[in-house]
């Protein structure tokens, strides 16, 4: 048998599958198939089968070739989710998935993000060539310019999903710290992570009931966050063309402006009041001390309805936290007292000078008083003032311009505890699996397209976290469950095989009539089938494996 080229006119030529034979002494051919829908690869695999030249590759062993499993599985369910056809099939679509699938398997700079695509079926998985870190500056670029047409096709895709569109929307905000100091973005501000001395940038996210994430936008670091709610309505009313929306926000972020600018939107709110503003309510008389309750409670005034409850945990907490500190103040005091009777030398205002400062760091001003008598220092606990700290403690009221009828108390109160979701998200983007920080980029857009990329990872994440909890429940539940970082080591095993076929080239020997012949090498590329727990990780995540 041998492989035959016809040619065919204007047309590409027939390749045949041919056999010779004689007969009454003659010589003559037979056509067995027609292989010219076959790709040229695999007629010439069959052309040097033919020949012989492959007749010692079944002994040969396979080669480990580049990890299949984890950017598979991500890139299915991302294109599930939206995502993948959200960022679209160009070459820096292509690259933005990457950096989306990265951010979730791996974390690290652009850079890390190349070295680690060595290692992975990048070019098999999401058909990329060859590509450098400055390519991957140019998709966060790309990112960044394409958010806000990125967003409007995954909103479509959100609503796809859902049954009923939402009307409530969750909204934070929070800061990250940044190293160096020529982001485009950082400036000096409120630092939530506690780093003094360090630039920031702040981060809004904005999701539905459930904690998804659908918006995500990066402010200058000395932004306050009342001012950053004039942007979700932005997006809200011209980017997701919502008009009916109850805006749940925390008490730091819905204050006078916040109102003013969702009232003009035509927007309700739920959100929450500070101490002083309690302690105001109190004062007027509109609420009392015996409202909170354990259960929520519920008044009225004018137009504002307030939901009143105490969480009796926290209240213990927060008394035992402030006995804690007396305690602690009391044995340094007692320590400093022994140390000035043993040293004649030393000054005892300087330990009342420290002392003060440590009362004034722990927020004991007012409650205690420090005073020498006789070269030792001395306390004094106002009881009154003791109460007051603690007389609200646990205590919160939850305030709202939405309708009884539409939203009762308890779903109110709910719906401003259901801002811990968005909490949780922040930990997952910053200090959890995403790492959004350190930001290892400075200019505006760049920084702004790495923490919509964060974004975009936090959704795929959180879709894998659910699927895996419909298979194997929670750690909560489960201590031996399968989270996401388990599934994705387990996939991060499945790798291709690559066979060489090219028997000559594999015994170094090379043909002198064909000196091409060592860089035609024939390979055939195998993935493995999965291992049982693989297979359990797979269907899971509803991810089939390609049939070739």
């Amino acid at each position: 048998m041998y492989v035959a080229e016809v040619p065919n006119r204007n047309s590409p030529p027939a390749i045949l599958l041919r056999e010779s034979y004689r007969e009454n002494g003659k010589v003559k051919n037979r056509t067995l198939a027609n292989l010219s829908s076959w790709p040229s690869s695999r007629v010439e695999a069959l052309r040097r089968l033919l020949r012989g030249e492959l007749d010692d590759a079944a002994v040969s062993d396979p080669t480990m070739g580049p990890t299949f499993g984890v950017l598979h599985a991500l890139k299915h369910v991302a294109a599930e989710i939206g995502i993948g056809p959200a960022l679209g099939q160009s070459r820096n679509g292509k690259l933005e998935l990457f950096l989306v699938l990265a951010r979730v398997a791996h974390q690290g700079s652009r850079l890390s993000a190349v070295r680690w695509a060595r290692d992975h079926a990048v070019a098999e998985v999401l058909g990329l060539d060859a590509f450098d870190e400055e390519d991957l500056y140019g998709a966060l670029d790309d990112l960044a310019a394409r958010q806000n047409k990125i967003e409007r096709a995954l909103w479509r895709s959100y609503l796809a999903r859902c049954e009923t569109p939402p009307i409530l929307f969750l909204y934070d905000v929070t800061s990250t710290y940044l190293e160096g100091e020529h982001n485009a973005l950082g400036e000096f501000g409120y630092n939530r992570d506690g780093k003094r001395g360090k630039l920031q940038i702040v981060v809004g996210l904005l999701t539905d009931p459930s904690g998804e994430p659908l918006a995500v936008r990066v402010f200058r670091g000395n932004t306050a966050d009342p001012k950053t709610v004039a942007t979700q309505i932005d997006i809200l009313t011209k980017e997701f063309a919502v008009k009916d929306v109850v805006f749940v926000g925390d008490r730091g972020m819905v204050k006078s402006t916040g109102k003013k600018d969702l009232n003009a939107a035509g927007f309700r709110y739920i959100s929450a009041l500070t101490d002083p503003q309690i302690r105001k309510l109190l004062s007027e008389k509109i609420i009392q001390m015996e409202l909170f309750t354990e259960q929520v409670c519920e008044v009225e005034s004018d137009t504002l309805r307030f939901i009143l409850r105490k969480n009796p945990e926290e209240a213990r907490r927060a008394q035992h936290r402030l006995e804690d500190k007396l305690t602690k103040l009391r044995q340094k005091i007692t320590e400093r007292n022994q140390q000035v009777e043993k040293s004649p030398r030393s000054k005892p205002e300087a330990g009342l000078r420290t002392l003060t400062e440590w009362i004034s760091r722990h927020k004991l001003d007012g409650i205690v008083q420090l005073k020498l008598e006789d070269r030792q220092i001395v306390e004094t606990v106002d009881p009154q003032a003791k109460q007051r700290a603690v007389d609200l403690a646990g205590c919160y009221v939850i305030v709202t311009d939405v309708a009884k009828d539409q939203l009762a108390a308890q779903a109110v109160h709910d719906n401003y505890v259901g801002l811990q979701k968005v909490e949780r998200d922040f930990r997952t983007m910053k200090t959890g699996m995403l790492e959004v920080r350190p930001v290892f980029v400075r200019k505006d857009g760049r920084t702004r397209g790495h923490v919509f990329c964060c974004m975009l990872a936090l959704k795929l994440y959180r879709e894998l976290e659910r699927r895996l909890a419909a298979a194997f429940a929670t750690t909560d539940t489960d201590p031996h469950a399968v989270t996401v970082s388990d599934a994705l080591a387990a996939l991060n095993r499945l790798c291709l095989l690559v066979y060489d076929l090219d028997s000559k080239h594999k015994s170094g020997k090379k043909d002198e009539k064909n000196p091409k012949e060592k860089k035609d090498k024939l390979t055939v590329t195998r993935l493995p089938k999965p291992n049982e727990h693989q297979s359990q990780i797979l269907d899971a995540l509803r991810v089939p494996l390609p049939a070739k």
